[in-house]
């Protein structure tokens, strides 16, 4: 009898601890860091689909979005958010709020469909924002571009979507070098990124977009090659996005798997690992 209480006070004491555990990182995760896996390539070459990351929480301080939603796909699990701090929903406001700065590389959540998105802040409430032939206009003046080569990748499935990139020099077959015009625009308050393009597309030339008071446009650096702001949601893009929205700021490349799985580690990019994100 004693050997089968000392089992059982065994097995109790696992699962305390797993419990424990999991509240732990619940706790970790809604406060402070979330972990973000890139699984497209709109913000190439800043992030590249397979880039691990953190998502600092901190930043913008806390709303109802800082709950981490669950999904996983695999065993029918889908938690959203809402469904854990809905209540904390509404107002469009945050605790310990941090106003985003222009060029912020931001995850947040979709406005409609409440997934995860990354993308770079471009517009701030009051702006006025538009796109001509592929160059950003805020409140009537054109953000300064310069050209930067190009950018080069296999032509191949990509992560675990297994997308292939879209080339300006298409089409291209599987395993040919695909080709991006690369350029480095600089937003009014000298923020300095990448961005690629590959040609005139529908999303080169838009109407006019007044940012909302309390709202946010983003857009990718991959320009032709984003669901972003510049399509609002009934079109299936994204739209202005509110201030209680935003999840946190991506800061640095934690590594990279260039395969269809993070764990795959022989497909680890050398050079990515603590990569800054600018």
């Amino acid at each position: 009898m004693a050997e089968k209480a000392k089992k059982d006070g065994g097995f109790v004491e696992t699962v305390k601890t797993v419990v424990y555990a999991l509240l732990i990182a619940g706790v970790f995760r809604t406060l402070f860091f979330q972990p973000f896996w890139i699984p497209s390539g709109s913000m190439k070459d800043t992030l590249l689909i397979g880039d691990f990351l953190f998502v600092n929480k901190m930043t913008y301080g806390y709303s109802y979005a800082s709950c981490p939603s669950v999904r996983i796909q695999r065993l029918g699990i889908n938690i959203d958010a809402k469904s854990i701090c809905g209540w904390f929903d509404g107002d469009n406001t945050r605790i310990f709020g941090g106003e985003p700065e222009r060029g912020d590389v931001v995850v947040f959540r979709h406005p409609v469909t409440g997934l995860d998105f990354i993308k770079r802040l471009i517009g701030l409430p009051g702006d006025k924002v538009q796109v001509i032939d592929g160059v950003v206009q805020i409140n009537g003046a054109a953000v300064k571009l310069e050209d930067d080569g190009v950018f080069e990748e296999t032509a191949e499935p990509q992560g675990p979507q297994r997308l292939t990139p879209r080339c300006e020099n298409g089409p291209v077959g599987i395993g040919g070098l695909c080709v991006k015009s690369r350029q480095i625009e600089t937003l009014p308050n000298g923020v300095s990124h990448a961005i690629l393009n590959i040609g005139n597309q529908g999303a080169d030339n838009t109407l006019i977009y007044t940012v909302p008071d309390g709202n946010y446009f983003f857009m990718g650096d991959n320009r032709d090659n984003s669901t972003d702001s510049r399509v609002p949601p009934a079109a299936r893009g994204v739209g202005f996005v509110p201030y209680e929205n935003l999840i946190g700021r991506a800061d640095r490349i934690v590594f990279s798997s260039a395969g269809s799985s993070m764990f795959a580690f022989w497909t680890w990019r050398a050079d990515r690992f603590f990569k800054g994100i600018y």
